[in-house]
């Protein structure tokens, strides 16, 4: 972390946060939005510590809203058995380092997306999802109220699907009110990318949650979607379908209407058109090349397809 690599700086502002010299930093890969640097610090007391920063345009204007919320969600978190990172320091603004950064422990573990070992990893997601939804804040320390990442009128299918009929019957579904809801503490962007892992076997534990700058107030059903779909592009359709069931399994609770929660299935997968691949490449960077950008597209619009058809079939059951 050199000062002619941009970051002389945010080098400067972390020592003086810590007391430390920072002997070594590293690029961690699987971010979308941000950098992320693992930094080892020096001293009587050596010790490794997490650096986000926003550097893109685009980010770098949100940055003072996220890093907060980042910040918040973590000083809350720390008094919850939800295992999230302590906050050493922020510079929402970027007035004391090259970029708007926040500094954090680092947890241990791993992320794991490999395809070995997903269907004992699932569970343990949902249960620790359902940790975060029963998270209990007062009303001074509630989140601000979700926002939907797509309407029907944003909606922009791929031009090359072979499918367009399926993607007009899946914007219909949100072509309408959001359904009503008992609002819980939502992450908003949980998914297998920001969980890390350790063990194997029945030592196999979510050891971190990852990514706090998206935390929400809002329906358990849109956590789960999201994670859903997540699941279904990393490991195929059946995978991202089962999670609902597997959270319900652990204890949660969904919208009981069929329609509802496929509203909410919905309303999540439908924004990550028309470039679903993009989230593959985080992904193909930590080892899951076979996400090819067609291989994505193609399991996006078979879950789109699968959802409804499950939909039909617990409505009919009903």
């Amino acid at each position: 972390m050199d000062a002619d690599e941009g970051w002389g700086t945010t080098r400067l502002w972390v020592e003086k946060s810590v007391g430390a010299q920072v002997e070594r930093a590293v690029t961690l890969h699987g971010g979308i939005t941000s950098e992320m640097r693992r930094l080892h610090l020096g001293g009587e007391r050596p010790r490794s510590l997490v650096l986000r920063s926003f550097s893109d345009a685009f980010y770098r204007r949100h940055a003072p809203g996220l890093l907060t919320r980042e910040a918040d969600v973590l000083t809350l978190l720390a008094r919850t058995g939800v295992p999230a990172a302590e906050l050493i320091a922020v510079d929402p603004a970027g007035e004391h380092c090259d970029h708007p950064s926040l500094l954090m422990s680092l947890l241990p573990g791993e992320v794991r997306l490999d395809a070995s070992g997903a269907d004992e990893r699932a569970p343990l997601l949902a249960r620790r999802l359902l940790d975060i939804h029963r998270v209990e804040v007062g009303a001074a320390e509630r989140p601000r109220d979700y926002e939907a990442w797509t309407t029907a009128d944003e909606v922009e299918a791929p031009e090359d699907t072979r499918r367009p009929e399926l993607w007009q019957r899946a914007i219909d579904v949100i072509r309408r009110q959001p359904p009503p809801y008992r609002p819980v503490f939502l992450h908003r962007d949980f998914h297998p990318g920001n969980i890390l892992f350790t063990g194997s076997g029945r030592e196999l534990r979510v050891s971190g949650v990852v990514d706090w700058v998206e935390t929400s107030w809002g329906p358990a059903d849109l956590d789960v979607a999201h994670c859903s779909t997540n699941l279904a592009l990393l490991h195929g359709v059946p995978a991202g379908l089962a999670f609902a069931e597997q959270y319900v399994a652990a204890g949660g609770h969904l919208s009981p209407d069929p329609r509802d929660r496929l509203y909410w299935r919905l309303l999540d997968a439908l924004a990550f058109a028309p470039d679903a691949e993009d989230v593959a490449v985080p992904w193909r960077a930590l080892g899951r090349t076979d996400l090819t950008p067609g291989l994505v597209k193609e399991r996006l619009e078979d879950y789109l397809q699968a959802a409804l058809d499950l939909c039909a079939r617990e409505a009919t059951a009903s």
